[in-house]
């Protein structure tokens, strides 16, 4: 649905971005996450046929963003963060505008309208004037003209900016709605907002794709060390330097204890592919500890974020 080979753009002599190449699946939600001016927005306008790319090839639903953008712009449904409204019109009216402007057929645009404010949870509010309405209703005002016109392709660019936890929740829980009907792509900084909304990630930093997998492949991507969760009962001192003594453990971090202050949790690393469970249990017996839980820990989407952003900003002359 959509496919995207070593697009690369320059603003002047800045590189905003740099050899992007990534595919969306039909009915696929994919997350384009990344740093702010990390290239998301410009890739997206790329898309969308507001830029063109300096270099590089794009097309959606098989039509060249380039070369037939008036065939891309049919198929797609574009939010970007601060959505294009009139503020002066009423809902429903607006609505029907951007339908008219968007094409759709005259003896179908009255259904298209109600199906689109049903399906973005704006119907009760129709009659009420833009500018009345809170942000969160504002941003579903937006999706709702994105998807008016009921486009094979939905480019969301950070659709959740300055909403509060009610109102984030409720649009994550629209969008994932979309899902399977429409091909979603959705640009954004927030990182719960791909682990909650997205089957696949796409991460971008300084311009350049530094990985792209399904949220949970991540981590076994980018490390081969095992991660453990430890809780036992003995001197706090005493078990962490057991622990560290272990000849295949690289680390071992204190972690926050529970209620019992005489539980102390651990979280211990190992050197390359090395198995630890078993010395770990066999140091807690062997002295005379209690073993409270034990359990693998993965990286967060949060700490592949941070690794991979950090050591790419690090590399940057």
């Amino acid at each position: 649905m959509i496919d995207v080979r070593q697009v690369t753009r320059y603003f002047g002599r800045v590189k905003a971005v740099d050899q992007v190449s990534f595919q969306v699946e039909k009915g696929e939600i994919l997350g384009f996450l990344g740093p702010n001016a990390a290239g998301k927005t410009t890739t997206m306008r790329i898309l969308t046929t507001f830029l063109p790319a300096t270099k590089g090839t794009a097309t959606v639903a098989g039509y060249d963003v380039h070369l037939k953008s008036m065939e891309v712009r049919k198929r797609i449904g574009y939010m970007p963060e601060n959505p294009p409204l009139y503020t002066e019109m009423r809902v429903r009216d607006f609505i029907d505008f951007v339908a008219s402007i968007k094409g759709v057929d005259p003896r179908d645009r009255k259904r298209a309208v109600a199906e689109t404010m049903d399906k973005t949870g704006v119907a009760h509010v129709s009659n009420r004037v833009i500018k009345t309405l809170s942000k969160g209703y504002k941003q579903r005002v937006g999706l709702a003209q994105a998807l008016v016109h009921n486009p094979d392709v939905l480019i969301l660019d950070e659709p959740t900016v300055g909403l509060d936890p009610k109102q984030i929740i409720e649009v994550r829980e629209l969008i994932k709605s979309l899902g399977g009907n429409h091909t979603i792509i959705l640009s954004t900084h927030i990182l719960p907002e791909v682990s909650m909304t997205c089957e696949r990630v796409v991460i971008i930093n300084a311009g350049r794709v530094v990985a792209e997998d399904k949220p949970e492949n991540l981590t076994r991507h980018l490390t081969a060390s095992q991660r453990i969760s430890v809780a036992v009962k003995g001197p706090k001192q005493d078990v962490q330097s057991k622990l560290s003594a272990l000849s295949s453990v690289s680390q071992v971090i204190p972690s926050q204890s529970g209620d019992d202050a005489s539980v102390h949790r651990f979280l211990l690393e190992s050197l390359a592919e090395n198995e630890i469970r078993p010395q770990v249990a066999r140091a807690v017996i062997e002295n005379g500890w209690d073993l409270f839980e034990m359990k693998p820990e993965g990286l967060s989407l949060e700490d592949v974020f941070l690794h991979l952003t950090t050591k790419e900003e690090g590399t940057e002359l």
